[in-house]
Formats: structure tokens, C-alpha cells, sequence
């Protein structure tokens, strides 16, 4: 099935439609500048989202659930396709990446960079029977650098949506682009993430992901809005970012499936928390406290997944709220994905999570966002405390800092500027 075209307006709340148009505009502008004059009938738009997730936080790479929604911030695209095999990618404030695409097969210099990310998903395109061809593309993104809401997994399926756009006829689905930006996030770039931030990024509104069989995760929408409940989504930018966690991460996953090897399985969906729990004493002795507590964590936020999209299903906000909270306390505790060992002195999530509860009052919720170690946290505010919320943590942490954002119900998608 071809990827439908949608206009600005299809995309975009309508409040937001004249600045989009004039963001669009300006990357016309810049295109041009960095890459000569060109008609505009020659070029091609692309929008793809961030993401933000609810609850499975950390879950994905051991076949867990997660329920995540993508978000009005995004990445946009000015293309045009050029003859020549060669990806050439000037995005707004960085240098110009350029991949020829006569050597698709991973390069050790290349690991942590944008032409890891470009080479990956070009190589996952012809491993997977699609056509790659050349094109050069001016981008500009508002969605935060390491700040949780995937700007590397928006990217990487940016790259993605283009080749099956530009070379395929739009046929190429999706949840695939998602799959193949994955595999070049693990084995191009050197990130040992699960698919969760791709499909999110890929997929559009509220999802619920059950990654059981990671070659085809069952793939849920969600028919559920946070301001019909009366609250706003706010994702508070600590100052920190991502960058130097990778360690942090791998971590996480190598320790849950050690805990799973125990068993003789790859993966603790395999098995149940029982079996943890009837083993507690020489899990500790045998892998350590951190390792059995991040164990445990994955089954009860795997359960809070089914918990969180039946209340929101239901219109029961006041349990979606108390299962959100239970999330960010399990991620604290047991997770703890908080803030880095490397550096314990610097903890700007709990920092902004402490602020962030105190602006509450007891109502709302918030938890970290993402990844966590450094980035945002995520807050759900009633519309009648924002102003106050808003305030409370940009003077902590900067004016601009607490964005208030909406879920968007498109993914990856080419747009039309026509008028």
C-alpha cells in the first residue's frame, strides 16, 4: 500500500498551519542557499515526528509492551533526487553528510555518526529488496537533540520515508522503514536500542506495541486524546542531553538478559517474575542487586502497558494518571535510569521530577522521559495549573524550557505545498 501524501493542513493544528508553512518556507530558503537554485517543482517535502513514551520504559529490547505516541515536534525535509548514487544530507546546524551508496556494509570510523545512520538504512533498503537512489536534502528539526523524544530514530526513518518515496513508489510500509532504521541504529551507528523509538517515530498517535515476536510486534492504535481529559502533555527540558549514554543504555539491556540466561533464554519475556522472585538469592550473588531490581522492574511495567491503555480506552484518567506515577517510581527505584554513575552529582531529572511534584500539588503526573540518565521529564498538567507549572520549572531551568506539546496523529509522511 502506497504512503499517502497529506498537506500541511492534514498535519499540523490549524493555529499552527502559517508558521509551518513559513518553517517550510525558510528550509525552501536555506535548500537553495546551501545547494543552488533549484524549481520548486523539482522538490519534495517530508515531515517525520518525535516521539514521547508513556509507560514500557525499557522494556522493548526484551520483548516487552510500551505505549508511546508521536508528537507535534518533528524533523522536516526539503529533497530533491539527484543521478548520481550519493546521499548528500545539510542539516540545519551541522556540517553536510554525504554516503555514496556503492558501499553499503558498515564502517568502523563511521560508528556514533550521521552517515553511519544514512549508510544503515540505505543498506537495510537493498538487504530488504527495495531500490536506493541518490538524493540531496536540506533538514531542519525542533524535535530536542537527547532529550528523549528520538530525534536520532525521526532521522533515521526521515531517510527512510525519502528512499521509499523517491525510489519505491511510496510502497514501502512504515513499520518496515522502522524495522530497517533499527537494525542500522544497532549495527551501523553502534546503538544497542530496541525498536520502540522507530515505530513511534514512523507509526503516529497513541500506539501500543507488543514486541512477543520482534521480526512482527503487534501494532495497536490508541483512540485517545490527554486534552479531552483536561490536562496538557509538557515535556521539561533539563539542559542535559543523551550524548555519552550509550554506555548507560547497553547496560540496562545487557543486564536484564543475563538475568534471562540464567533461565537459558535470550530474553526475560520468557520467562515470568516468579521465576525471579523463587531466585532472588543467587541472582543477587550471581549478577548483582541492579540487575535483578532492573529485572523486576520489566515485568511490572510491562503489566502497567495493558493497565494504562485500558484506562485510557475506558476515559478512566484518574488511573491512567496513578499508573504513570507508578512508572516513574518503578524507573527510579528499580530501573534507575535517573541519572548517571558515572557522575552523581549531576542529577538534573530528579531535580526537575522533585520540581515538577512540588508544582503539582498532588495532581497530575510526571516521570522521566525517554531513555532517562540526562533529557526531560514528562509531565500530564490540568489545563488550570499550566501557567503555574510553566513557571515553576523554567525557573529552574531557562524560559523556553517546559514545551507544551500535542500527540500527532500521522507518522513518517511526504507532504504537498501546494496551496
Amino acid at each position: 500500500m502506497q504512503n499517502p501524501t497529506l498537506k500541511p493542513e492534514d498535519l499540523y493544528p490549524a493555529v499552527e498551519i502559517e508558521a509551518k508553512r513559513a518553517r517550510f518556507e525558510q528550509a525552501i530558503a536555506d535548500y537553495r542557499k546551501h545547494f543552488g537554485d533549484s524549481a520548486m517543482e523539482n522538490m519534495r517535502f517530508f515531515s517525520v515526528p518525535g516521539r514521547t513514551e508513556i509507560s514500557g520504559n525499557h522494556t522493548d529490547h526484551n520483548r516487552g509492551k510500551v505505549l508511546a505516541a508521536s508528537l507535534s515536534l518533528d524533523i522536516i525535509a526539503v529533497v530533491e533526487p539527484i543521478e548520481i548514487g550519493k546521499i548528500v544530507i545539510k542539516s540545519e546546524g551541522f556540517d553536510e553528510n554525504h554516503v555514496m551508496l556503492d558501499y553499503l556494509e558498515p564502517v568502523p570510523h563511521e560508528k556514533g555518526t550521521s552517515e553511519a545512520l544514512i549508510r544503515g538504512v540505505a543498506a537495510g533498503f537493498v538487504k530488504s529488496g527495495y531500490k536506493v537512489g541518490g538524493f540531496k536534502a536540506y533538514t531542519t528539526s525542533d524535535v530536542l537533540l537527547g532529550s528523549g523524544m528520538s530525534s536520532s530514530a525521526a532521522f533515521e526513518v526521515m531517510i527512510g520515508i525519502i528512499l521509499s518515496a523517491l525510489y519505491n513508489n511510496g510502497k514501502v510500509e512504515t513499520s518496515r522503514i522502522a524495522k530497517i532504521s533499527q537494525k542500522a541504529e544497532n549495527d551501523f551507528f553502534g546503538k544497542p536500542s530496541g525498536l520502540l523509538d522507530q515505530m513511534a517515530c514512523a507509526t503516529g498517535g497513541f500506539i501500543a506495541i507488543d514486541f512477543i515476536d520482534e521480526g512482527s510486534p503487534i501494532i495497536n492504535k490508541v483512540n485517545a486524546g490527554i486534552n479531552d481529559f483536561g490536562h496538557d502533555l509538557c515535556i521539561i527540558n533539563t539542559g542535559s542531553d543523551h550524548c555519552g549514554m550509550t554506555d548507560e543504555y547497553a547496560a540496562i539491556t545487557a543486564e536484564m538478559r543475563d538475568v534471562a540466561s540464567f533461565f537459558g533464554v535470550d530474553c526475560l519475556r520468557k520467562i515470568s517474575r516468579k521465576d525471579i522472585v523463587l531466585n532472588t538469592n543467587v541472582l543477587r550473588k550471581t549478577y548483582g542487586d541492579r540487575a535483578l531490581l532492573r529485572a523486576l522492574h520489566f515485568y511490572e511495567e510491562n503489566d502497567r502497558v495493558d493497565k494504562l491503555v485500558h484506562a485510557l480506552e475506558s476515559s478512566d484518567f484518574e488511573h491512567f494518571l496513578t499508573y504513570i506515577r507508578q512508572s516513574g517510581d518503578s524507573s527510579f527505584k528499580y530501573l534507575q535510569n535517573i541519572y548517571s554513575t558515572g557522575d552523581v552529582k549531576c542529577q538534573p531529572i530528579a531535580v526537575a521530577l522533585n520540581a515538577a511534584e512540588d508544582a503539582l500539588e498532588g495532581k497530575g503526573a510526571c516521570r522521566v522521559h525517554g531513555g532517562g540518565f540526562a533529557g526531560t521529564v514528562q509531565a500530564f498538567v490540568p489545563h488550570t495549573m499550566l501557567k503555574e507549572f510553566k513557571f515553576a520549572l523554567e525557573r529552574i531551568f531557562g524560559v523556553g524550557s517546559c514545551y507544551v506539546l500535542s500527540v500527532r496523529e500521522h507518522g513518517a509522511t511526504e507532504l504537498t505545498m501546494d496551496n
